[in-house]
């Protein structure tokens, strides 16, 4: 069987960001509870959770779902709470953040990866990804998530290109409307299919009840919240989940990475 520490071993650059991100997370995750704010273990740090008991040994992400209407709340408790080595990043903390969904950064590094080169804040972080009931029309929500990221990319001055620039303006209005009928419609009409939040696209819908009540899964040797079915959400990310890629499929994201404290 084929020894898959080689990608990971201690000390090395990628150990040290996986363990400085589980620090981040314990410490949302401690927040979190006091407040009763809730959130579930999600996308790649999930398969790592079922297939490695923690991180996948060649992954630099980490990544919870929590839910959009706690997001004013996150925002309050985690700008007020995280210790001055944490903060908390948004589109409302930073111009030229551009993305929906939310990150807690450690300010003792730098992540050096092509998603932060604008941003002000640029260390290790985790993902806070708003999770929600959804319509079901899959081309309503692909068409939302197209328009309403590239909206927010122009807007935000991620691109130089000037056609991104002038969509951005000219479509972010009708692209929050449109959320807001979607959600509204939702609200109303329950349609008890869930997935990734309007503007982060993710094709996958899954029923309410794979996901509510939460369980509980083991991930680095602590215990996280997680969906209520862990492996039919796996299903619909990965499909054979259990199966280790190819060498030539065990992508990172990792770009460089310096640690000031070091």
């Amino acid at each position: 069987m084929e020894d898959l520490r080689r990608y990971n071993p201690e000390g090395s650059v990628l150990r040290k960001t996986q363990l400085r991100m589980l620090d981040i997370l314990l410490m949302v995750s401690s927040i979190f509870d006091r407040h009763n704010i809730p959130y579930f273990l999600y996308g790649g740090t999930l398969l790592g959770a079922v297939r490695h008991g923690g991180f996948i040994p060649w992954d630099d992400d980490l990544d919870i779902g929590i839910f959009p209407k706690d997001i004013p709340q996150i925002r309050k408790v985690l700008q007020k709470e995280l210790p001055d080595d944490l903060v908390y990043q948004d589109r409302t903390t930073e111009w030229n953040y551009h993305m929906v969904i939310c990150k807690v950064r450690d300010k003792n590094s730098i992540f050096d990866d092509p998603y932060s080169k604008r941003m002000k804040e640029r260390g290790i972080y985790i993902d806070l990804i708003p999770y929600e009931e959804l319509v079901t029309t899959k081309w309503i929500k692909h068409s939302i998530d197209f328009v309403y990221s590239r909206s927010l990319r122009g807007i935000h001055n991620y691109s130089d290109r000037f056609i991104e620039k002038f969509l951005g303006y000219v479509c972010y209005l009708p692209s929050i409307f449109c959320v807001w009928v979607c959600r509204t419609w939702t609200k109303i009409f329950h349609s008890h299919k869930w997935g990734d939040g309007y503007g982060w696209g993710c094709p996958n819908l899954m029923r309410e009840e794979e996901i509510f009540p939460f369980g509980t899964i083991q991930f680095e040797g602590y215990n996280f919240p997680c969906p209520a079915n862990p492996s039919e959400m796996l299903i619909a990310f990965y499909g054979d989940y259990m199966q280790i890629p190819p060498k030539e499929k065990r992508a990172t994201h990792l770009a460089e990475v310096t640690f000031l404290d070091e």
